[in-house]
């Protein structure tokens, strides 16, 4: 059986923590930021993780961990 392909744009927007969790950056930082609070922009820095409903579709996109 070959080897499964992990998918790279995923790969490069999560990472792997410790305890198995994904771990992502929120949306919703890149531009229009007149409009939004000071406290808001500042959470938006903040990593997430991934949703238990996504996390074990994401999972198996990354098969290895990356």
């Amino acid at each position: 059986m070959p080897k499964m392909k992990t998918h790279r744009g995923a790969a490069k927007r999560m990472k792997l923590t410790g305890s198995g969790k994904l771990k992502r950056m929120r949306s919703n930082k890149s531009h229009i930021l007149n409009k939004k609070t000071t406290k808001r922009k500042r959470r938006l820095r903040q990593p997430n993780l991934v949703s238990k409903a996504d996390e074990k579709k994401m999972l198996k996109i990354l098969p290895y961990g990356f």
